[in-house]
């Protein structure tokens, strides 16, 4: 028996974090692989959040949703994961208990379009605001596509430097594959 993927291993640790009826967010929709997860996870009376900046990404996770009867309680947006607390309902806000980034570019897609560092940051910190106590942020990175190290290396300084009072980090990755899909993972602290 191997270990689990990054992406497996992502979904399972928000399974033990989210669940019918929950808030969550996929802040990078891409071909809706998480997106349906999510909505699966929380069900009809739950809430999905997801966002992208390619129409074609967005067009591919409704598909999908719909495919599946699962389209109803999930909004897609067509922007920037930096934007996302706009986008979220106040009444969410601080509530959500699952933020899924899965970053680079659309699998199929063009490669040229892919996640950028100062974006995701950006979009790390807006996340952090949105989390109920105990929530969690997974993100997956992809060192080995251009642009790829230089975002992972901005995404792992972030979480490194992440205050304790705020949050705990986890990093999963192979050690001995430096170009291998790796995640970081950040629960929010629990209030005292």
């Amino acid at each position: 028996m191997g270990f689990l993927s990054v992406l497996s291993m992502a979904h399972k640790w928000i399974e033990e974090r989210a669940g019918s009826g929950d808030i969550v967010v996929d802040a990078t929709a891409g071909g809706g692989v998480d997106t349906l997860a999510l909505a699966k996870l929380v069900g009809p009376k739950g809430v999905v959040y997801a966002f992208d900046i390619q129409q074609e990404a967005l067009d591919r996770t409704h598909d999908r949703l719909a495919a599946a009867g699962a389209h109803r309680q999930v909004q897609l947006h067509l922007m920037d994961h930096a934007g996302m607390t706009e986008a979220i309902s106040p009444a969410h806000r601080g509530q959500i208990s699952a933020i899924m980034f899965n970053l680079g570019f659309l699998p199929g897609g063009d490669p040229a379009v892919i996640t950028q560092p100062a974006s995701t940051i950006g979009a790390l910190q807006a996340a952090m605001t949105l989390l109920r106590p105990g929530g969690i942020i997974t993100c997956v990175l992809y060192p080995g596509h251009p642009g790829g190290d230089t975002e992972a290396a901005a995404v792992e300084a972030w979480a490194a430097a992440l205050p304790q009072s705020e949050g705990q980090a986890v990093l999963y990755r192979q050690p001995q594959r430096s170009a291998a899909p790796y995640l970081i993972a950040v629960e929010r602290r629990k209030s005292s």
